[in-house]
């Protein structure tokens, strides 16, 4: 009767750690899937009033953003454009 308990038990190991490998991929999945089309934000390859991305908190060097998809000009501009904050101190 032992070897069965074992059995499951190890049984248990395994479905739990297919299940945490499963969500770990899913979820990674997910954070990649979140960036939007730089069409729904009206991304442009030019700045736009003098602002542009690579002065916007969501930039991402040297081609990225956080929440748009796709290569990024540092010279693009967005709806979702969000200055940095100036850093004085």
């Amino acid at each position: 009767m032992t070897k069965h308990n074992n059995d499951a038990t190890r049984r248990q190991i395994l479905r739990t750690g297919l299940a945490v490998v499963g969500g770990a991929v899913a979820v990674s999945g997910a954070q990649a899937q979140d960036k939007m089309d730089p069409k729904m934000v009206q991304y442009q390859d030019t700045p736009k009033d003098g602002n542009k991305c690579d002065a916007c908190v969501n930039w991402e060097p040297p081609a990225s953003c956080k929440i748009v998809s796709g290569k990024i000009s540092p010279n693009g501009w967005c709806i979702a454009y969000a200055p940095m904050e100036n850093k004085k101190g």
